[in-house]
């Protein structure tokens, strides 16, 4: 078996373990980016993709932040938020399984390892272009600022091993970014527009902007073994997003993006 289908097997407990906590919670989530374009080409997973990207609208988010943890208790899972890990520095949460451990390329952190699922807040935008642009040049700066006081660096250097832990004001000062950095993405909550952005996305800003009928009207698809929740308008987010989705890239191009090395029952998968 490959580290990718090690991965996966993990990632479909993670799933089903949010799933049943939004079920029990009454909270709607949905797949989106390669994780919707995997169930609708693959019924699944991307064969060769080793992450799951999530969404919530902002309102069903910060309710799973909130009483899923409790939830959690006495489970193998840990939900990873801005606020329950000091190291973790994005701006979204995940779901991590306690029992593994990775090493993602690109990205030496001090924050809490393990096989995750990414779940994204969806938040409302306004309609104005000068705004969203103000909006999303403000939330970069932060969220750069962030990830770099947070000790987030590309590679490995033996330096890092005698790095000290951070001092209280340092976390309290990094602490009053992430809420600075949370309160720019929420700035237009609950005012009435009809469009919601993932502004946490990797992809252009256009690509992954989802509109209230787009949002709040989802289906049932098969999903290797569970099923799962997605935008009823699917085909007209993955075109916008990926033109032509039914057709798979190039063979170089289809490789695994994130995790380098995972540790699970006491093995190390490469």
């Amino acid at each position: 078996m490959e580290l990718v289908d090690h991965i996966h097997k993990i990632e479909l407990g993670n799933l089903a373990k949010i799933i049943s906590l939004c079920k029990e919670l009454s909270l709607n989530y949905f797949l989106i980016g390669g994780s919707l374009l995997g169930a609708i080409r693959h019924q699944g997973f991307i064969p060769w993709d080793d992450d799951m990207d999530i969404g919530m609208t902002r309102g069903d988010y910060e309710k799973f932040a909130k009483l899923a943890p409790n939830k959690l208790r006495g489970d193998h899972y840990f939900l990873q938020t801005p606020y329950s890990d000091d190291a973790y520095g994005f701006s979204y949460m995940k779901l991590l399984d306690r029992h593994t451990y990775i090493e993602e390329k690109g990205n030496v952190n001090n924050a809490r390892k393990g096989v995750f699922i990414d779940i994204f807040p969806f938040d409302q935008i306004p309609d104005e272009p000068a705004k969203r642009r103000s909006q999303m040049t403000h939330f970069k700066l932060l969220d750069s600022w962030i990830i770099l006081k947070a000790g987030y660096n590309v590679i490995e250097t033996p330096l890092r091993k005698f790095k000290s832990d951070p001092k209280p004001e340092k976390l309290e000062d990094l602490n009053q970014l992430k809420h600075e950095r949370e309160n720019i993405m929420r700035q237009y909550d609950n005012q009435g527009f009809n469009f919601y952005k993932n502004l946490a996305s990797q992809y252009s800003y256009d690509r992954e902007i989802l509109s209230g009928s787009e949002i709040n009207n989802l289906t049932t698809v098969p999903f290797e073994y569970l099923q799962v929740n997605v935008p009823t308008s699917y085909d007209d987010i993955l075109t916008r997003m990926y033109g032509d989705y039914m057709t798979l890239p190039p063979e170089n191009q289809q490789t695994e993006k994130h995790i380098s090395r995972l540790i699970m029952d006491n093995q190390v998968f490469y």
